[in-house]
């Protein structure tokens, strides 16, 4: 009966942590949202000395930090159907789900190669323009570094139930979902949405960070 009691009561402290967890990025205004999730992750960047060290290892805990810490914020459906654009509406329910899993997985690994290379310089977040009302908004971050123009990462989020989401980043005025959009409508174009889903595939594959190389691999090269 004590056990059974026991179990309740931490199920219930985890719902409740859980609870004030979403509740706390529910109400966070979006800039503070981006400023103290980025200060969060480059700090554990910083620290880690796998991270650091680079290589594939480097690259697969990079990944895993991006998936915990960064993409419970981002509205992954939104920028998929934005990057598939006109064709998005030709796909069914179920290619529609592989063009979320796969392009979910290539911006993930786009963001943490940037975010790594920039993770030792210095951040200024700018004030937030705007109104209290506004369900729209950007939040402009620069990067500072030493005898060069600072790089421009600008987040675009819009106000959902659940708080603010990310639905596109713009590094140095690239958008990491434009950017694909020709290449995506010509895939489609000459493949159909099940070619494009394989070449999203095959992308992600090559630039997996837990498969090494071979030697069979590298001859191919």
């Amino acid at each position: 009966m004590l056990r059974k009691l026991v179990l309740i009561a931490t199920a219930v402290a985890a719902v409740a942590v859980s609870v004030s967890a979403q509740a706390q990025s529910d109400t966070t205004a979006p800039d503070i949202l981006v400023k103290s999730v980025t200060l969060e992750v480059v700090d554990i960047i910083r620290k880690d000395v796998d991270i650091q060290s680079g290589g594939s290892a480097a690259r697969k805990k990079m990944v895993a930090l991006i998936e915990t810490k960064v993409l419970p914020h981002f509205n992954f459906q939104a920028m998929t159907a934005s990057a598939v654009g006109r064709n998005w509406s030709k796909a069914s329910a179920d290619q529609k789900a592989r063009l979320n899993d796969e392009f979910k997985t290539l911006l993930v690994r786009t963001y943490a190669s940037a975010l790594t290379a920039y993770s030792n310089q210095q951040f200024d977040f700018r004030p937030l323009r705007g109104k209290p009302t506004d369900t729209d908004v950007t939040v402009n971050v620069r990067v500072i570094q030493s005898g060069t123009q600072p790089v421009t990462i600008d987040y675009d989020l819009e106000k959902r139930p659940n708080g603010w989401k990310v639905w596109d980043v713009r590094i140095a005025g690239v958008s990491l979902v434009a950017n694909y959009r020709t290449e995506f409508d010509n895939l489609v174009r000459d493949s159909g949405v099940d070619g494009l889903i394989k070449a999203l595939q095959t992308k992600n594959s090559s630039l997996d960070p837990s498969v090494a190389a071979t030697p069979a691999a590298a001859q191919k090269k």
